[in-house]
């Protein structure tokens, strides 16, 4: 439970590394700091005119960086990436291939699988997105307690303490957040799960299972205003 393999399809990452002799998936937080210590300098990479791209940043074939992104670093960005305007990529970030980071999007210490989004306006700290993991317009991974305290996670009906005092996310392969929906430090969403739009989730989401606001909405007639 909460092994990489049980959320994450490895084959999907060229950084899988990341989590050998880990007992949970988010063990891999710790680690890519000092696996990304191993970049001692900048790949140049092609000229992306009005873009600021730091020092020990590595850029794939195909990726494209538009004017307004900016990536400090230490950062590998993976092949045929759109990082578009206005993208904040900060310190210890992975990228893989084909993913999509957009406008006002901000990634600190992060690791995207190959094909994950986050597309408008999201924050992403200290969390693990899966192969083709979506955020929707404005949802938010808060990677913070208001408390002093690590996070922990219930494993199998007893609180863990995963040693993390930031800690963002797990989202599973193909795991769905809709837009502004706000993810508390900690959740886990298996495979495929859903979280709908305007939800403030915490916890566990078990694979392909949905998660919706219950809250109705009144539809009334469309009257005349008075004079």
């Amino acid at each position: 439970m909460f092994k990489a393999e049980d959320l994450f399809d490895l084959t999907q990452t060229e950084h899988a590394a990341l989590f050998d002799g880990s007992e949970f998936a988010w063990d891999a937080l710790k680690k890519i700091e000092s696996y990304l210590a191993k970049i001692t300098k900048q790949t140049p990479p092609p000229r992306f005119p009005g873009a600021s791209i730091g020092e020990r940043v590595i850029i794939g074939a195909g990726t494209v960086v538009e004017p307004g992104a900016m990536i400090k670093g230490p950062a590998i960005i993976g092949k045929n990436c759109q990082i578009r305007h206005n993208a904040y990529i900060r310190e210890n970030v992975i990228i893989g291939d084909n993913c999509v980071v957009g406008n006002a999007s901000e990634l600190k210490n992060a690791l995207l699988f190959n094909g994950a989004q986050v597309p408008h306006y999201n924050y992403v700290g200290d969390s693990i997105l899966g192969h083709k993991a979506h955020l929707g317009a404005g949802a938010k991974i808060s990677n913070v307690k208001l408390f002093p305290g690590n996070i922990a996670i219930d494993v199998n009906g007893a609180t863990h303490d995963t040693g993390l005092r930031k800690f963002g996310a797990l989202l599973g392969d193909g795991a769905e957040v809709g837009c502004n929906a706000v993810l508390n430090p900690g959740s886990i969403l298996e495979r495929g799960a859903v979280i709908y739009p305007n939800v403030f989730w915490r916890g566990i989401l078990p694979a392909n299972m949905i998660a919706k606001n219950k809250a109705g909405v009144e539809v009334v007639v469309k009257r005349p205003r008075g004079n």
